[in-house]
């Protein structure tokens, strides 16, 4: 589970890389949204953009992950899921419970709309 992490207004955005299959990984995501979560940082977006392959570990990573930020008060959105990522996403009905953007500008821009109301 490879990752970089910049922010964009007042989002903080988790770009994957490769293969999203948990391990190690998956506790040192956890930390940074602690950490992100004690700075007031609560606006999360996973680019999926460049993930190449998922498996149960990787989808039980993303949970866990929205599951801190919404107990937190905040919330982790998707975006730029591929065929096949987005594929497994409907199979597994996740689709349902993350919010999933084709652009990592509306995943953004979500946000904005969301501090406005």
């Amino acid at each position: 589970m490879n990752y970089t992490i910049k922010e964009q207004y007042n989002c903080v955005i988790f770009e994957f890389k490769g293969k999203l299959m948990g391990g190690p990984e998956t506790t040192r995501f956890n930390d940074k949204l602690r950490e992100f979560i004690e700075e007031g940082k609560k606006n999360i977006v996973a680019d999926l953009g460049n993930v190449t392959f998922m498996n149960s570990s990787g989808l039980g990573a993303l949970i866990g992950g929205l599951t801190t930020m919404r107990n937190a008060g905040g919330d982790l959105r998707l975006c730029r899921a591929g065929d096949r990522i987005e594929s497994l996403l409907i199979v597994t009905k996740l689709i349902t419970v993350f919010q999933n953007y084709k652009t990592l500008e509306e995943a953004v821009e979500s946000y904005q709309k969301k501090s406005k109301e």
